[in-house]
């Protein structure tokens, strides 16, 4: 039975984008120090290669590659970046090997100027050739944005100024869309949500389910912001939450806000009526002898594992000479609204 023909070797000219960073990291590693790096040709489409000499240019050229002979070797290029590292970290700058061009460039935001600027240049200027710098706008920085848990501060604009309140679960739905609920006279009051007291770092809106009243004291937010790190992990105690279930008297809970933190207590009675000082009446809550304080409403209650009970109401006293708290169930929300609990906790 005769072998089985070899398949032809694929070129430069017809592999896709991933298999050009395939074949480059090859040639890369079998050249060393002999390249310097390579590139994607954007006019030809073609993977070209940096190389130091002949025998590296015929290894690469048999790849189906394209060689391209340079000044500068490797060697050469990582000095240029150790001097920079050494002598130019300055805030506000970056450095990298651009193969295209076979030197190191080196990025400045506008916020490198002055002083640091000329110490920069002169570092540049000693280097020679082997190094550029090109100007970048605005400043380098992180692009992350706010880490939002079970328990995390939350901020709106009212009337009065800048309220603050803590968030309780994150959850969804079965559409992609991604929601935050709290305590619903916190949603009563502001309409857009911030992770921030200066309002500046937007996390979403209110849905329109909002209650505060005979019906309960919850809304839910719509996360409407990109870049917001969202994980279903209590602030503070690092419990992950996985499920909700319902209070029974005696049941040793703990809950988060954003104000006091962590505090523990048990159920004291579920089913409970209250009305507050303002004159609203709110029924069908969980009543505890854990403590809480203004900035704590929304917050999580839990059983100190991974069971979601509820979000906090209100209550009186304080965390300093004790107090009572009561809270708005959450598993009959999430079965009514088809809603789950966020299902990734904290790395």
């Amino acid at each position: 039975m005769p072998a089985a023909a070899s398949p032809p070797a694929q070129t430069a000219a017809s592999a896709s984008s991933q298999d050009l960073a395939g074949l480059a990291t090859r040639l890369e590693q079998r050249l060393g120090a002999r390249s310097a790096g390579s590139y994607i040709d954007q006019a030809t489409g073609k993977l070209v290669v940096t190389v130091a000499d002949v025998s590296a240019a015929q290894i690469v050229r048999a790849a189906g590659a394209v060689p391209r002979t340079v000044a500068r070797s490797q060697a050469d290029l990582d000095r240029a970046t150790e001097v920079l590292d050494r002598s130019a970290r300055i805030p506000g700058t970056a450095w990298a090997i651009d193969p295209a061009t076979d030197q190191v460039v080196v990025s400045v935001d506008q916020s490198v100027k002055g002083t640091k600027l000329a110490k920069l240049e002169s570092v540049v200027r000693k280097l020679g050739a082997a190094v550029r710098i090109e100007q970048l706008n605005g400043r380098l920085g992180e692009f992350a944005g706010p880490t939002m848990l079970d328990g995390t501060a939350i901020y709106a604009g009212t009337s009065l100024g800048t309220e603050r309140c803590s968030l309780g679960f994150n959850v969804f739905d079965g559409f992609g869309r991604h929601f935050f609920i709290t305590a619903g006279h916190c949603t009563q009051d502001g309409s857009v949500w911030y992770a921030n007291q200066g309002l500046s770092s937007r996390l979403g809106h209110n849905t329109g389910l909002s209650v505060f009243g005979a019906g309960g004291d919850w809304g839910l937010v719509e996360y409407d912001t990109a870049g917001i790190h969202v994980y279903g992990t209590v602030a503070g105690s690092g419990k992950f939450i996985t499920s909700a279930g319902d209070a029974v008297v005696g049941l040793s809970i703990r809950r988060s806000g954003s104000t006091t933190g962590v505090r523990g207590g048990h159920v004291k009675a579920v089913g409970a009526t209250v009305t507050y000082s303002n004159g609203v009446t709110v029924n069908g809550l969980i009543k505890t002898d854990a403590c809480a304080e203004p900035g704590d409403s929304g917050g999580p209650l839990y059983d100190g594992g991974s069971i979601g009970l509820g979000m906090l109401s209100g209550g009186s006293g304080n965390c300093s000479s004790g107090g009572t708290t009561f809270y708005q169930p959450v598993a009959s929300i999430l079965q009514t609204y088809a809603l789950t609990l966020w299902d990734v906790p904290q790395p």
